[in-house]
């Protein structure tokens, strides 16, 4: 791998002792200080269920006590704390994540990257994940799997993130009745109320209910969002368990649309203007709303103790309606689909074998029209489109325990992905070809690993990926009504080596990782004067880059000798990032050469820190600082947007009292220097409409009161 950088800038880090970020490994036995140990987590990734530190693969794991930490109106300062991943925020609950450089082709909406809800495909068929649909309170787990994952979980070279509700704690029996409210700056008004309980066997249920409206910074920037989850896993007997999931969201927010630098800097609270031909998105009335349910079961059979069936069913339904500058879309989405994986586990020449195949299929029916949108208000009729697409995989993987402490992993998956668009409001004039097919050829995408466990707490990696990622329909069909059918899929190979354990008697963790994408047919995006995005492909890019994370503690006495107390202590953790991240060769439309030039929208290096404070009367204290390097905004890298460094912190009191009576009472503040900035630029802006300035200085408090029974 021709990764040209020292990691002598990067070893210290290793050194900061603090707390868990990348979740994590297991514990070792409490020394003389009698301090305890770091929580343990165990990484489903890649169908393994093993811990962290035997997975071969660059993962990272964010779980409810770091969620906590923040302010829980947005996922992204949270998911931000792992090292080569960015969720942005472009508006109000707009997310766009990147995993590695894989924002490039993301103008809004998560794109490239592969999403589950608990074992659920939540990407949909089209391949975006409609992140905005859940709320951070439900919340109890972020899986991140980086760099191509196809090998299992199909199509994406960005990675996988898998998603968990908060579950259940306490014993069989046991459940708990919990209401919060929340206040903030700029009319951030929350209200969450959950209901669960747990049984016997694991079995439990947990139904919760959240609020969230906000009158926004920026003008043309409010938000109101209604989220109901139910969750339950049932045990009917030894050998079956099944798991039910349903979520319904309803979600309107505005869209303020982005400013020129100067506008910016003038007022970056304005939403963007217009003039007396073009009419800006306060007067166009811009805004996405949707109302959504989803319903998915899976069903875990075990034959014996070497075979198990795990099976998923799911079907969705989504009504969206999107006024924008030029276009009024409304949109009726109805999807289906499951996966199903049969597990195998036993001995070969004395040694554990794990092996696992199965496949993936998703169906989809979206009836698109496209009105001129004046005023707010839907108008003369531009297209009407119903797209059918099917896609899916078939997939295997192997896992073998070798001599001398090596873990050996090979699978590959074959996939295919078909859209069929037929624009019914030309059948008319064009009976012979208002229907267009576009069948992507199949492609088989393997991964190879090895694992060695250098001591029983310390191990290195290296693997190998491919990736494979077609046009998502927005990028097949972008708003001006045309049909991208040259648009090819991204391929791309990525090589990747790394280390994780813990140190200092389990106190310290710490994961490094370097590694190197070659992507091949790379889609980059574009805006044109009405704001509408394009996309093309740019020829092959070289992704390369390394990631450290560390967390440990400076200080904790003794464990309490009463297990409801709070912990107390003080821990510290940092995660960094070091892309080098470069365009190899790409002729725009226009003839010009960017070979070489800085990936558009990646900084070259990326920083989150903080500590966590709490004593043993429940106060806490959680100061947090991020960094972001500045970044170039086009593929020209004429325009760039400026580093940032962003400061805030969350304290508060939390306690159980009476027995069971358990409360949070906590306040906090964001952006505490009132530093502009924007997170989340529009990259290749027509006009140079860059920026989506985030929020000033801001504060928000609230409380949560539990009853346990």
């Amino acid at each position: 791998m021709p990764l040209r950088y020292s990691l002598a800038t990067l070893l210290p880090l290793l050194t900061l002792p603090a707390l868990r970020l990348a979740a994590q490994q297991a514990p070792a036995p409490a020394d003389t200080l009698n301090a305890r140990a770091l929580p343990t987590a165990t990484v489903v990734g890649y169908g393994q269920r093993l811990p962290l530190r035997r997975m071969a693969a660059g993962v990272g794991v964010v779980d409810n006590t770091i969620i906590e930490r923040f302010n829980e109106n947005s996922l992204a300062s949270a998911v931000n704390t792992l090292p080569g991943v960015r969720l942005e925020e472009r508006a109000t609950a707009s997310y766009r994540i990147s995993v590695r450089g894989s924002t490039l082709r993301s103008p809004f909406g998560v794109r490239n990257v592969k999403m589950y809800y608990f074992d659920i495909p939540f990407t949909e068929a089209n391949g975006t994940s409609p992140l905005n649909l859940l709320d951070p309170a439900q919340i109890g787990r972020i899986e991140v799997l980086k760099g191509p994952a196809g090998s299992v979980y199909g199509a994406g070279t960005g990675g996988v993130v898998r998603l968990e509700n908060r579950r259940p704690t306490g014993a069989a029996g046991t459940g708990r009745t919990q209401v919060g409210y929340a206040v903030g700056s700029y009319g951030l008004r929350r209200f969450t109320a959950t209901a669960e309980a747990n049984g016997p066997n694991g079995d439990y249920w947990r139904a919760q209910y959240a609020h969230q409206q906000l009158a926004g910074y920026r003008q043309q920037s409010a938000l109101r969002r209604e989220v109901f989850a139910l969750d339950g896993q049932l045990s009917p007997s030894t050998k079956q368990t099944l798991a039910l999931h349903a979520l319904y969201t309803d979600i309107d927010y505005q869209l303020p649309g982005g400013l020129t630098r100067a506008q910016a800097a003038q007022d970056p609270r304005q939403a963007r203007p217009g003039t007396a031909s073009a009419p800006g998105t306060v007067a166009q009335k811009t805004f996405y709303a949707s109302q959504t349910g989803l319903l998915g079961a899976t069903h875990t059979y075990r034959f014996s103790d070497k075979w198990q069936a795990v099976s998923t069913l799911y079907g969705r339904a989504s009504s969206i309606q999107t006024p924008y500058l030029v276009d009024w879309t409304r949109e009726a989405r109805l999807e289906g689909g499951g996966r199903a994986a049969l597990h195998y586990r036993g001995q070969l020449a004395g040694r554990t074998l794990r092996v696992q195949g199965g496949g993936e299929f998703q169906a989809a029916f979206v009836d698109s029209r496209s009105y001129l949108n004046v005023g707010g208000a839907p108008t003369t009729l531009r297209y009407d489109d119903e797209i059918t697409t099917r896609t899916g995989f078939a997939f295997a993987q192997a896992d073998y325990e070798l001599p001398a402490g090596l873990l050996l992993t090979a699978g590959a998956s074959y996939n295919r992905l078909r859209y069929q668009i037929a624009r019914v409001s030309s059948a008319a004039t064009n009976p012979g070809g208002y229907v267009v097919t576009q069948d992507f050829r199949p492609q088989v995408l393997p991964r190879v690993a090895l694992l060695k466990e250098i001591t029983g707490q310390v191990s290195a990696y290296a693997s190998v990926s491919g990736g494979y990622s077609p046009p998502t329909e927005a990028e097949l069909r972008p708003s001006d009504g045309t049909i991208s059918r040259d648009l090819q899929a991204e391929r791309g190979t990525s090589y990747e080596v790394g280390s994780r354990g813990t140190l200092l008697g389990g106190r310290l963790l710490f994961d490094v990782a370097l590694f190197d994408l070659e992507l091949r047919n790379t889609i980059v995006s574009r805006s044109n004067a009405q704001g509408i995005q394009l996309f093309a492909n740019a020829g092959t890019t070289h992704q390369r880059g390394a990631e450290v994370a560390a967390s440990g503690y400076l200080w904790q006495p003794a464990a309490p000798a009463d297990a409801a107390s709070p912990a107390a202590g003080l821990r510290a953790w940092a995660s960094y990032a070091y892309n080098r991240f470069r365009f190899g060769s790409y002729e725009s439309a226009t003839g010009q050469q960017y070979g070489g030039n800085r990936l558009t929208g990646t900084a070259p290096h990326t920083l989150s820190a903080g500590l966590d404070f709490s004593q043993a009367l429940g106060f806490y204290l959680s100061p947090t600082v991020s960094h972001q390097a500045t970044l170039p905004l086009n593929d020209a890298n004429t325009d760039y947007a400026a580093g940032y460094w962003v400061f805030s912190s969350r304290a508060g009191w939390r306690r159980t009292v009476l027995g069971r009576l358990q409360l949070d009472l906590y306040a906090g503040i964001e952006n505490a220097t009132d530093r502009r900035y924007s997170l989340g630029n529009d990259l290749n802006a027509f006009g140079g409409r860059y920026f989506q300035p985030a929020a000033g200085r801001n504060y928000y408090g609230g409380a949560l009161v539990g009853w346990r029974w």
